[in-house]
Order: C-alpha cells, then sequence, then structure tokens
C-alpha cells in the first residue's frame, strides 16, 4: 500500500536514527598528518647531510 500524498510544506515521517545531525569533518587527503612528511624531510635532510659531512672528514 502507497503512502498518501502530502503537501509540499509538509514532511513525510521517517525511519532511521534519532540523534542529532552533526558536522562532518573534511578529508584532510594528503595533509591529515603533517608531522609524518616533516619528519621524513627532516630525515632525509640529516642523511644528506651526513653523508657530505663524512665525506668532508674522510679527505
Amino acid at each position: 500500500m502507497t503512502e498518501p500524498l502530502r503537501r509540499p510544506t509538509e514532511t513525510p515521517p521517517v525511519e532511521g536514527s534519532t540523534a542529532e545531525a552533526h558536522e562532518e569533518r573534511p578529508d584532510g587527503g594528503i595533509w591529515e598528518h603533517p608531522y609524518i612528511w616533516l619528519s621524513l624531510i627532516v630525515v632525509g635532510s640529516v642523511i644528506i647531510a651526513a653523508f657530505f659531512l663524512l665525506r668532508f672528514v674522510s679527505l
């Protein structure tokens, strides 16, 4: 059996959650965890600096 049509100003009854709507956090994508990228850059810089320092010391 179908439900009777309602006027556009009325809202139909719904089933589902009765919880209040909450705003969802936007996805941060690649910038979700910036400390990971920062640590990779720092570690890479330290490795390259150590390479040049060892070459300088070995001369």
